[in-house]
């Protein structure tokens, strides 16, 4: 049985969704929660079988608000790119993936956003990954991925939806297993809003079924490239 170490942001965010389709495949995680009183990062070491990294809210890595453990974060996900571990990264946790391997993240603005997502590669995911689907963004900044990276899917802009770093390492610009009541509750847990929170909201309500559909050949694919499930 696989074990996965998650790391938290914000006391909101957390896996959502995609717990369901771990626990399906008989992949167990373990949220680790920096910001904490009496919490920490795991060891180097002790990253089992694989690492994620959720998003943060108003936390971003492009110098406007970073976030307080990020040179760890990034020490933590350079030890999964060296040893091929598994390493998946969401939002700013993308930012973490793209910046442990020599790209970078650029400043922008707090953003709650359902965002289109075009497949550029057909073997994106091992040929699993929808070729358009909506994903849920809140965060702020957005990881460049360097410039060997894949890029896999770009989003109505052309930017970088997600993209993958070596054989093991994904990073999604948004989190495809967010639900609105994570949104609903990082609004109330920091003063920060993000910019136009409400009609946020009312998007990502109207996309919850879009997301639980896409997730299902997303997730397969994803644990099938990583290593991780059957």
């Amino acid at each position: 049985m696989k074990n996965l170490v998650v790391i938290q942001h914000t006391s909101s965010e957390y896996l959502g969704l995609i717990e369901d389709h771990f626990e399906a495949r008989g992949i167990r995680f373990s949220y680790f929660r920096p910001f904490a009183q009496g919490g920490g990062l795991p060891h180097r070491d002790l990253l089992g079988d694989g690492l994620v990294l959720l998003g943060g809210g108003p936390w971003g890595s492009a110098g406007t608000r970073d976030l307080p453990t990020l040179a760890e974060e990034i020490v933590l996900a350079r030890v999964c790119l060296m040893t091929e571990k598994p390493l998946v990264g969401f939002g700013l946790g993308a930012q973490i993936v793209a910046r442990a391997s020599d790209g970078s993240s650029e400043s922008d603005d707090y953003r709650l956003a359902v965002q289109a997502v075009r497949r550029v590669r057909d073997d994106a995911l091992a040929g699993l990954m929808p070729a358009r689907f909506d994903c849920a963004e809140c965060g702020r900044d957005r990881a460049v991925p360097p410039g060997y990276a894949d890029v896999l899917a770009v989003d109505e802009e052309g930017r970088p939806a997600v993209f993958q770093v070596g054989p093991r390492a994904i990073g999604f610009a948004g989190h495809p297993g967010f639900k609105p009541a994570i949104a609903e509750d990082l609004i109330m847990e920091f003063e920060e809003s993000p910019v136009d929170g409400a009609n946020g909201l009312l998007a990502l309500r109207a996309a919850k079924s879009r997301f639980e559909d896409a997730l299902v050949p997303i997730m397969a694919g994803l644990t099938k490239v990583l290593g991780l499930g059957v």
